[in-house]
């Protein structure tokens, strides 16, 4: 079994940087993992993810402000966002892919496991 915590969410003025953790207990190598958000009303959608080999994918919305890395020793994922704007607001969950040695998928349903969410608001 694998459990994701996320962490490091918060309010932040427009332009301003935050960065979100994720820490997996349980086995999460040599899956890809990714970040999905969730804004008020809308579909879940997803943000960035990257492989067991470091091979990282994004969202055209955020591509060249957010950073996703992994530490595998560690097993854990970052998200390092910069230049962060109004409709970057949302609930953003980490999740672990369902394929070992995998690319990046952008499909909710590639991903076995959630965590609960943080929550992130930029204010303009």
């Amino acid at each position: 079994q694998v459990q994701l915590v996320e962490s490091g969410g918060g309010l932040v003025q427009a332009g301003g940087s935050l960065r979100l953790s994720c820490a997996a207990s349980g086995r999460t190598n040599p899956s890809p993992m990714g970040w999905f958000r969730q804004a008020p009303g809308k579909e879940r959608k997803f943000v960035a993810g990257i492989s067991w080999k470091n091979v990282s994918d994004y969202n055209d919305s955020v591509k060249g402000r957010f950073t996703i890395t992994r530490d595998n020793a560690k097993n854990t994922v970052h998200l390092q966002m910069n230049s962060l704007k109004p409709e970057d607001t949302a609930v953003y969950y980490c999740a672990l892919g369902r394929t070992l040695f995998g690319a990046v998928r952008r499909t909710q349903s590639e991903y076995t496991y959630w965590g609960q969410g943080t929550q992130v608001t930029v204010s303009s």
